[in-house]
């Protein structure tokens, strides 16, 4: 069955959010949603999540899935806030307790913070099959950007998360905590072995001046154009330019609130005895 699949575009992380669905009145998922913040105030706000919220609704669908395609880096999640004003079950790859291990230990977050990704609804293994509605789903594992990575077939489409951008802007960077080029390199392979007409939903784009932001490719466009890992392109090549570029980048503006509320599937921190909950900033840790 043919996938409906809606976007929305949140200009200030440079991320698609996403539902997918089968038509009016039918089960849904969203996927990869953004939770507004302010980093120089510390607020958050839910106007991205609340478009989400009124397409839904509008549509008259029901939310089966809120689905992570990792824990991010650049955005926060709204999954909590999601899943309070429509339902569903959050759902995240497998791994994310190992990514969840090493950022307790960076954060040095409360004793009580598990690290067994419970505070997910269900942790989907690699290949996994699942229904939302009456499409068909399955989960690919592919790490590389991260070790917990997972990028979900829905129907006749593929949301890749930040395995692949579109193909003038490459893909993701592997320089965090359990990230590999090596490894990005056969999770990008894995998907680019899918037919030619496969449609690939990205989770960011990062576009040069001259075009506005792009949310859908192809797998034969990203085979033929790819400026990173077209075909022709070696392991070893890769990884090489992988290493390099990612030597000198940045880190994410906002990786360190991100993650914390991340891999705590959009919640936030415990409060503290005054009633304010705190999000922690570590000094030369990363």
């Amino acid at each position: 069955m043919p996938a409906t699949v809606e976007p929305f575009f949140d200009p200030a992380t440079w991320t698609w959010t996403y539902v997918v669905h089968a038509g009016q009145g039918t089960a849904c998922a969203i996927i990869d949603p953004v939770l507004d913040y302010d980093a120089k105030s510390g607020r958050t706000r839910t106007d991205s999540a609340q478009r989400v919220v009124d397409y839904v609704r509008a549509q008259r669908l029901s939310v089966q899935w809120i689905l992570e395609t990792h824990a991010h880096a650049d955005h926060l999640s709204a999954a909590i806030w999601l899943r309070e004003q429509l339902g569903g079950r959050i759902g995240i790859g497998s791994r994310i307790p190992s990514v969840q291990s090493v950022f307790k230990k960076i954060f040095h977050l409360e004793p009580e913070f598990a690290t067994d990704g419970s505070q997910f609804n269900h942790l989907f293994a690699d290949d996994e099959t699942f229904t939302i509605g009456d499409l068909q789903a399955r989960v690919l594992s592919v790490p590389g950007h991260t070790p917990a990575c997972v990028a979900y077939e829905v129907g006749d489409v593929v949301f890749v998360g930040d395995t692949l951008f579109p193909p003038d802007v490459g893909t993701a960077r592997c320089d965090f905590p359990g990230g590999s080029a090596q490894t990005l390199y056969h999770s990008v392979r894995k998907i680019l072995s899918m037919p030619d007409e496969t449609r690939l939903f990205m989770c960011h784009d990062y576009p040069p001046t001259d075009r506005a932001p792009r949310c859908e490719t192809r797998v034969a466009e990203q085979r033929a154009h790819n400026i990173h890992i077209h075909d022709g392109v070696s392991e070893d090549a890769f990884v090489a330019m992988r290493t390099k570029r990612d030597a000198g980048l940045q880190m994410p503006t906002l990786i360190l609130p991100a993650i914390q509320v991340n891999i705590r599937a959009g919640q936030m921190p415990p409060q503290e005895a005054n009633g304010v909950s705190y999000l922690k900033i570590p000094i030369n840790a990363l």
